[in-house]
């Protein structure tokens, strides 16, 4: 954002009036989408945002942060592009999508001319940043199950910021009206902390200018959040209309009058509100810098309470499940799309009803993500048990589309309601998040079905 925290000014809370809760027709599901107060997968799944954002229209070279944020356990991340009328024009979409995509991260993709129009001169409007999204369509069309477009970065500032209201409306109905069936993400004025209460006030109006009923609001949490009140405050409102909400941005408290960082952190993770750190690096204030010159080895304060504290990145964040098996239109999960890999075991006796895989798909210090793929034999299965032992004293910590449960070094996974039931040769994935210590060696797996 390239900006500094003292920037923005602590302001007294305004009462807001009540509103009517907003829900979006279960017909209108295309990709990521709004559910209730939730964003959700084409396959219902609930996935909430845990990662960062990176300056990538100023530093278009720095393509290995992908991977990098991913390998720290992200499972979003937040890129920040130019239109042409102050940055860029960005016009490697397609290509960012792909980077996302192989690192198996969701991407929300912002404008960010767009910062404190109205009260900065050369800021475009949102009418522009939506002019940008048209120019690159091509490349967003079918990419509904992967991005997110979050249509300009804080696109009001302090100046008459009641303009927010009838500019982001018109903006949600162009792109709807331009055939965008993504889910759409839309920033509060203020410079994206609303400290007059405008998105706060007109929530609804803005959702129901969405005739998909698919968009999300997003606050930006600096110096105005700065006690925990106000955040809490701030976002009791929108979970009480149930309304959908994202912290798109936040930095941290380096003094009494910096955001509560950790507030923001904790009441995310306890209303399962997704939430997404400013910034990898490159930041002309170096304090809001998670790394050091783009290097993962070299995490900041700020970077090691993001993706390795209580409530951070590493603690919580779970990977979309189109990335794990998952299709984008039922719940049961039988990928077709990736290279046959060869069975880690099978039941004992040689019963071949089922076999299971193992995979480590991401490992940092002393942590690690895995994906175990079962896959029916000859006949179908109504249902099927994983067990094995690990060797080198890991213990899973954290599972998904699967009971785990653990006893020792001994680990049993059974299958949930919705993928115990496989056809002949069918297949279905579960994964999990684990400790190791030392070495982190892969178990021989165990499958047997009913």
């Amino acid at each position: 954002m390239r900006r500094r925290l003292a920037a923005f000014v602590a302001v007294t809370l305004a009462v807001a009036s009540s509103v009517l809760l907003f829900a979006r027709p279960a017909d209108a599901a295309v990709g990521l989408h709004i559910s209730g107060r939730n964003i959700v997968e084409a396959n219902g799944q609930t996935f909430v945002m845990r990662g960062v954002n990176h300056p990538h229209v100023w530093f278009t070279n720095q393509t290995s942060s992908f991977a990098n944020i991913k390998a720290l356990g992200a499972n979003t991340v937040r890129v920040v592009l130019g239109s042409g009328k102050r940055w860029g024009p960005s016009t490697d979409v397609g290509n960012v999508i792909s980077l996302c995509k192989q690192n198996r991260l969701i991407c929300v993709l912002e404008v960010h001319d767009t910062t404190g129009y109205g009260e900065d001169a050369a800021a475009a409007s949102l009418d522009e940043a939506v002019n940008y999204w048209i120019s690159q369509k091509s490349a967003l069309v079918g990419q509904e199950n992967y991005v997110v477009i979050n249509i300009g970065n804080e696109p009001i500032g302090n100046t008459n910021a009641g303009q927010w209201t009838a500019a982001t409306t018109a903006a949600i109905a162009r792109m709807r009206s331009n055939g965008f069936q993504h889910l759409l993400m839309v920033d509060a004025p203020n410079w994206g902390q609303d400290w007059q209460y405008v998105m706060r006030d007109n929530a609804q109006t803005i959702l129901n200018a969405d005739n998909q009923r698919n968009t999300v609001l997003s606050i930006h949490m600096y110096a105005v959040f700065n006690t925990a009140a106000s955040i809490t405050d701030y976002l009791n409102r929108f979970q009480t209309n149930g309304w959908p909400l994202v912290i798109g941005e936040f930095g941290w408290r380096t003094n009494s009058s910096d955001v509560d960082h950790e507030t923001v952190l904790a009441e995310a993770v306890s209303r399962n509100l997704g939430y997404l750190a400013w910034s990898w690096s490159g930041n002309t204030d170096p304090i809001l810098d998670m790394s050091v010159g783009f290097d993962p080895n070299q995490l900041t304060s700020w970077g090691q309470r993001i993706f390795n504290g209580t409530n951070g990145v590493r603690a919580t964040a779970r990977e979309a499940s189109i990335f794990r098996g998952g299709t984008p239109s039922t719940p049961p999960v039988t990928p077709t799309t990736r290279p046959p890999v060869t069975p880690t075991g099978t039941p004992p006796g040689g019963n071949r009803a089922c076999t299971a895989t193992y995979a480590i798909t991401g490992q940092w210090t002393g942590g690690f993500q895995a994906e175990v793929r079962v896959t029916a034999g000859a006949s179908a299965v109504s249902g099927w048990t994983v067990t094995w032992t690990f060797a080198n004293g890991q213990r899973v910590t954290q599972a998904w589309s699967a009971t785990v449960t653990s006893s020792g070094s001994g680990v049993t996974a059974r299958n949930v309601s919705y993928n115990g039931n496989l056809a002949a040769g069918a297949s279905a994935t579960f994964g999990f998040l684990g400790s190791w210590n030392g070495t982190n060696s892969a178990p021989t797996l165990s499958c047997a079905a009913t």
